[in-house]
């Protein structure tokens, strides 16, 4: 903290002195009317683009800004043609605006990063700005597009600060893929790969590649969402994409100088509603010895709680009475501290260039567990030329994790406390070890439920990471509309990793401790792009906008590690202090080229017709097989030009048709491989793989027809935007069992096969619109079905994710006819009346394995709202899911162990089916190991995702001030509450795992998390 805030002072005094040095601002005032009949104009946006402060004229036109004397103004409204103004020594500064219709159109970064209008496009786009990410900030900002996009599904994991975004588009994703959108920053991907997850057994999640990015330095996120929008992108885009344009300067600007902070705290968040009525034990009966205490710690079939004593696992009494300290005071108050200084200048009239520092300081609810990020991030553009111009972005991120928490019902889960009994306080278990061995403290029956403070105070699982995204992009203009464009991108991770099991862990060989791994990866994308473009009026009435390019894309991964079991000497965690040693080394590489073009005709300014090819040549895949052609068209019919109706001011009908391909994400399928093999008397042996390689393998495709409508009325005060799809994919590639009586037990097979279909509408107004005050809306809502068609050559069922507790028992499948993927679990056997079928000892007896329903929801959105009152800014987001199940591990073992509110009944005179009465205890312990379906819960939710209440200080204030511009202050809230939920007991969205096999699966990960702070951002001179 102490390093922060010294470099934060450095760089705020340093500024300031730089500022001090350009010279004293002043108040400018003024009136903008409207030609042509000259009245005032209220509303007109007002930006000096030397510092981007801005305002805007009140309802007699009238306005009053702080300006420089090399400030430049920008006055703009819609429908009127824009205005630039070198202020100069002027005082007053009087405006009158043209209409122009043209100034209707918004143009949007589409595919390759090229801007185009966005009435003429055929495809559906939105872009959300960085006002909706940046202030009531997560630490990864993908998690920040929930509720903002029609059709985007957005889940985080619950592991900490630098935990991975899920992220799907538009339904089920590809059977054999991650399910996540291809990210594109400023024009060059980006690697978005996971650095490790966690699973039913455990293990730790590392976080993503957005992830790594700070949100000061976003400017728009642009999501494409149909494959006609991504499909020049062709491999990686089935899933979408998400274009990121980072911050620059701005032309002809004087210098403007940002200093912005961020503070936000999170407190962890209980959603559980055990029973707090019977206490620790088994049986009924208390514990009576401390190692019964020990033993049934994490049970509740004891007696009725009265208030007592008991003995606790160290021997010492208890109050047997519901205790006060829960499991969440285990937790600490995390928090996120963010300061980012950021300075921007033009270079003349033909450059600029923007430069940011920022620091993210981010302390997890679990102690010990933190996050420390460094970003650096440079824009530069130049005009060497009246025609060649040049553009340059380099991103430089150094991310550190210290002590990353387990997950899932594993060992080493800071989470263990979740389940005892209402009677114990997790506090007598510190400090988690015996001070004077290291030993372990042992709170349960089982050893590899792991002391959380044994865990967090002596374990290590670090991350670090060091990376650059780097791109650079030359253009050269032969004339006004023809141009040819080279463009290379790099991005570079280089990530080393520290784990341990530490001495005195209570289930290593004999208490030493484990080296799991420590060492280094390096990680790389190489793009380089060749582009040729013009736009030609063929005729009076057609235009041609045409482009064709190449693209290089190499990929690589390489990593070295050591390990070992056993330290001899207690504490010293060095490769050389192990009992066995071990070593690994991975590599893989993959490269794909391409050619690609697109040919767009307009006529008339109201009919475009695009249309789009790539064809691709894989090395992962065998020569015979290994290139494709991905085709789209799109159609976009502007009628509001052709009809005459006072209230529309725009219509549009769109439609388009698109394919696009993918690969094998491993290389090496093709072939067959020989591998070396422990020696036979001396003699060095080789071993052949398990696995059969496909020398058929071919691309898989993912073809989609999408259908929409955008109107907008009411001189643009209220908008709709609708699209339909229906989206096929193909061959995909899959792993498939076999018999291993043939020699191998498994092979790579192309036959999977999904559909999505669904409708999505968003909706956008502002319902009062007057000089003082506004309030903007806007509603998104989606509407999926998805079907897995077919699977491996049988068409059976391909097994996903499970919990520990219902192993095998309950699973999450893609299932050939059901939405995926599913759900399935074993129900209550009946009898030919309809009752449950009990055993001669009055205990459940499992029946079928049946399809529950898909993890994926089926309905889902977000409403946005935005009030701006005198300075004075009040915006909330409410976002919503229904139609999709949660597989709960906390609801099998809140059941088992005797704390589900459910398992009250009967607990004096048994529970009572069929005639025959089973005691309590045997009774729900057996409900819920048989009839697995007692954990499958509704994932259905509506929460208050996000508030902010904001104040911009007048501009007048600062009048006079050398130093100081502008001030924006912010209160920010982020998950504030579950206004509706059917699951009982959880978060619907809480998950461990951080892939699609484990998407809906809910156990033993950190608990949800609500956080509130304030965001300052300074404007300076």
């Amino acid at each position: 903290m102490k390093k922060i805030l010294s470099i934060t002072f450095t760089l705020v005094l340093t500024l300031g002195a730089i500022a001090f040095a350009q010279g004293q601002s002043r108040v400018l005032r003024g009136v903008v009317t409207a030609s042509p009949d000259g009245l005032p104009m209220p509303g007109v946006t007002i930006l000096d683009k030397s510092n981007q402060t801005g305002t805007t004229t009140n309802v007699d036109g009238e306005y009053s800004i702080s300006v420089g004397p090399n400030s430049v103004l920008v006055f703009s409204f819609i429908g009127y043609a824009t205005q630039e103004i070198s202020v100069g020594n002027r005082t007053e500064l009087n405006v009158n605006l043209e209409e122009d219709a043209s100034e209707l159109s918004e143009v949007v970064v589409t595919a390759l990063g090229i801007s185009k209008e966005k009435e003429k496009l055929g495809y559906s786009v939105t872009e959300v700005n960085s006002e909706s990410i940046n202030k009531a900030r997560e630490t990864n900002v993908a998690n920040s597009l929930a509720g903002r996009v029609a059709g985007l599904v957005v889940k985080g994991t619950n592991s900490g600060p630098g935990g991975t975004s899920k992220i799907t588009l538009r339904g089920l994703p590809s059977i054999s893929g991650t399910g996540s959108p291809l990210y594109i920053i400023n024009g060059i991907p980006m690697d978005n790969s996971q650095r490790g997850s966690a699973g039913q057994w455990g293990g730790s999640d590392n976080g993503d590649g957005i992830g790594n990015l700070s949100p000061d330095d976003i400017e728009t996120m642009t999501v494409l969402k149909g494959q006609a929008a991504s499909a020049l992108y062709g491999s990686r885009a089935s899933n979408g994409v998400i274009l990121i344009t980072t911050k620059k300067g701005s032309k002809g600007s004087d210098w403007s100088l940002n200093y912005n902070l961020n503070y936000m705290v999170e407190n962890p968040v209980d959603f559980t509603d055990f029973q707090q009525e019977y206490g620790q034990g088994v049986g009924g009966i208390k514990p009576t010895t401390a190692t019964d205490a020990q033993t049934t710690g994490r049970f509740a079939w004891g007696a009725k709680m009265d208030g007592s004593s008991v003995i606790g696992f160290d021997g010492n009494q208890y109050p047997y009475s519901p205790t006060n300290d829960g499991y969440l005071d285990f937790y600490r108050t995390g928090s996120n501290f963010t300061n980012t200084v950021s300075v921007a200048k033009g270079l003349g009239d033909d450059g600029s260039f923007r430069l940011s520092l920022s620091n993210l300081n981010s302390k997890s609810i679990v102690p010990n567990s933190d996050v420390d990020r460094l970003s650096i991030n440079l824009n530069v553009e130049q005009n060497i030329t009246d025609k060649l111009n040049v553009t340059a972005m380099i991103n430089y991120i150094d991310q550190q994790s210290t002590n990353i928490p387990f997950l899932s019902d594993g060992p080493k889960n800071p989470n263990n406390f979740l389940f005892l009994a209402p009677n114990i306080s997790q506090s007598i278990f510190a400090p988690g070890y015996d001070e004077l061995t290291g030993a372990e403290t042992v709170f349960s029956d089982d050893i590899y439920v792991t002391n959380p403070y044994f865990i967090v105070n002596q374990g290590i699982n670090d991350r670090g990471r060091k990376r650059t995204i780097s791109a650079i992009s030359t253009k050269y203009s032969f004339t006004k509309d023809i141009y040819a464009m080279v463009r290379m991108g790099n991005d570079v991770s280089n990530d080393d990793f520290y784990s341990i099991d530490p001495t005195g862990l209570a289930y290593s060989a004999n208490l030493k401790g484990n080296l799991n791994g420590r060492g280094q990866s390096t990680t790389s994308e190489f793009n380089l792009d060749g582009i040729l473009g013009a736009r030609i009026d063929l005729t009076e009435d057609i235009e041609l906008d045409a482009l064709a390019g190449v693209n290089m894309r190499n990929n690589k991964f390489e990593s070295v590690g050591v390990g070992g079991s056993r330290f001899v000497l207690p504490y010293l965690y060095s490769p050389f202090n192990v009992e066995n040693f071990s070593r690994s080394y991975s590599y893989n590489e993959r490269e794909v080229h391409s050619a690609y073009y697109s040919f767009g005709f307009g006529f008339k300014d109201f009919l475009t017709l695009t249309t789009t090819g790539r064809y691709d040549v894989y090395s992962t895949l065998p020569t015979n097989n290994n290139s494709i052609f991905s085709p789209s068209i799109a159609a976009a019919f502007v009628f509001d030009q052709l009809i005459n109706i006072p209230a529309l001011d725009f219509g549009k009908l769109r439609a388009s048709y698109a394919v696009t391909s993918g690969e094998p994400f491993a290389a090496y399928q093709s072939t067959f491989y020989y591998n070396s093999a422990n020696s036979y008397n001396g003699v060095p042996a080789g071993s052949s793989p398990l696995s059969l390689p496909n020398l058929s393998l071919k691309p898989f495709t993912t073809d989609e027809y999408e259908f929409g409508l955008d109107l907008s009325f009411f001189n643009n005060r209220l908008a709709f935007d609708i699209a339909y799809y229906k989206k096929t994919t193909n061959n995909e590639i899959m792993n498939a069992n076999y018999s291993i009586t043939s020699g191998f037990n498994s092979a790579v097979v192309a036959t999977g096969s999904t559909s999505n279909k669904g409708l999505e509408v968003l909706i956008t107004g502002k319902p009062i619109q007057t000089p003082e005050f506004t309030w903007t809306s806007s509603f998104n809502l989606s509407s999926v079905k998805n079907l897995v068609v077919s699977t491996d050559p049988n068409n059976n069922p391909i097994n996903l994710g499970q919990t520990r507790g219902t192993l095998g028992n309950a699973i999450t499948a893609y299932v050939v006819g059901e939405a995926g993927p599913q759900i399935r679990a074993y129900d209550y056997a009946y009898n030919s009346d309809g009752s449950i079928m009990v055993n001669e000892a009055g205990l459940p007896v499992r029946g079928e394995l049946i399809n529950m329903g898909s993890v994926l929801p089926t309905l889902y959105g977000g409403w946005n709202n935005e009030f701006n009152y005198k300075g004075v800014s009040f915006s909330f987001l409410i976002d919503y899911s229904y139609g999709n199940k949660v597989l709960s591990a906390t609801e099998f073992y809140s059941i088992f162990r005797g704390m589900n509110q459910m398992t009250l009944e009967g607990r004096e005179s048994g529970v009572t089916n069929g005639g025959v009465t089973a005691p309590a205890e045997d009774y729900y312990r057996a409900l819920a190991q048989n009839v697995t379906s007692t954990s499958v819960v509704d994932g259905d939710f509506i929460k208050l995702r996000q508030m902010t209440l904001g104040y911009s200080l007048p501009a007048q204030w600062f009048g006079n001030n050398p130093v100081l511009k502008g001030l924006d202050i912010s209160l920010v809230a982020r998950n504030l509450a579950i206004l509706m939920r059917k699951a009982d007991n959880i978060d619907p969205e809480a998950s461990f795992g951080s892939n699609i096999n484990y998407t809906g699966i809910e156990g033993t990960s950190l608990p949800s998390t609500r956080s509130f702070g304030f965001n300052l951002n300074f404007k300076l001179n």
